[in-house]
């Protein structure tokens, strides 16, 4: 189930985020981070979360996205948002198997970050085993408003 928060639906209608010139990153987060945390819990900035059980597995660091662009589908009346697939180099296993994936607007630190959207399709559950992860978005793109 994918998920986008309520309180970044609230930014975006606001206009403070900015799909194609702001800064995006992505955390993996483990088992102990339930659907009702990361998938269901509309807290403001990332370190709302009550939960968030973020990879520990050797070689493991946030990604940030690049290649970002949005676009208009005028003929599936919506408007895309992608990025170049996230890569994790040689992700080691964590203490746990990976749930999922936090899209987030970074802006300094936890405390000030917006919480974006939640995936947990695959390849999720995952396994880490020191290869690459590389998370390949849809075709569409990563989020597409209807």
């Amino acid at each position: 189930m994918s998920w986008i928060n309520t309180n970044a639906k609230r930014a975006l209608l606001a206009g403070e985020l900015d799909f194609d010139a702001q800064t995006f990153r992505v955390a993996l987060l483990m088992t102990n981070t339930s659907l009702a945390v990361a998938g269901q819990e509309d807290v403001a900035t990332v370190a709302g979360f009550t939960t968030l059980d973020e990879s520990n597995g050797a070689g493991y660091a946030r990604q940030t996205l690049t290649g970002l662009v949005v676009t208009a589908d005028n003929p599936g009346n919506r408007g895309l948002f992608d990025a170049n697939d996230a890569v994790y180099a040689a992700l080691g296993q964590g203490t746990r198997n990976l749930a999922g994936a936090l899209l987030f607007r970074f802006i300094t630190n936890d405390a000030d970050s917006v919480p974006v959207a939640w995936f947990d399709a695959a390849p999720f559950p995952f396994a880490a085993n020191g290869l690459d992860l590389t998370l390949r978005w849809n075709a569409v793109g990563i989020i597409a408003l209807t």
